[in-house]
């Protein structure tokens, strides 16, 4: 099983190829396709690649679904012995996104040069 661990609107997200997400708003259209820059880990069958931050060749592409709105978050505000209370909602704008592709070019381990040794 394949899986990415991408960053989007400041969250972290794992996804895993045709599986659809929820994000925070996207500036993309619907039926469009979106590509996920910052992954931050990717999982294949036999390798490994973590990001430092990022994995500088992996990229994850979706398609926007749609845009929604959430659930509505409730908001208290209180103070103790003034009796001040306060409760308001939002319902956040969000887009619905299927993950199309996670792709990484595999990356060639670069050979460190060896330093000579100081002969004194």
């Amino acid at each position: 099983m394949q899986y990415a661990i991408i960053q989007s609107g400041g969250k972290q997200y794992k996804v895993s190829e045709m599986e659809e997400i929820t994000v925070d708003r996207l500036s993309a259209k619907e039926g469009s396709d979106f590509l996920f820059p910052e992954v931050l880990l990717v999982k294949s069958e036999d390798d490994l690649f973590i990001g430092e931050p990022v994995v500088p060749s992996a990229v994850v592409s979706g398609k926007v679904i749609k845009h929604v709105k959430g659930d509505k978050v409730r908001v208290s505000k209180f103070k103790a012995k003034v009796n001040y209370r306060r409760s308001i909602g939002f319902r956040p704008y969000q887009t619905q996104v299927l993950i199309e592709k996670i792709s990484v070019d595999q990356l060639k381990k670069k050979k460190t040069p060896k330093t000579a040794s100081k002969k004194q």
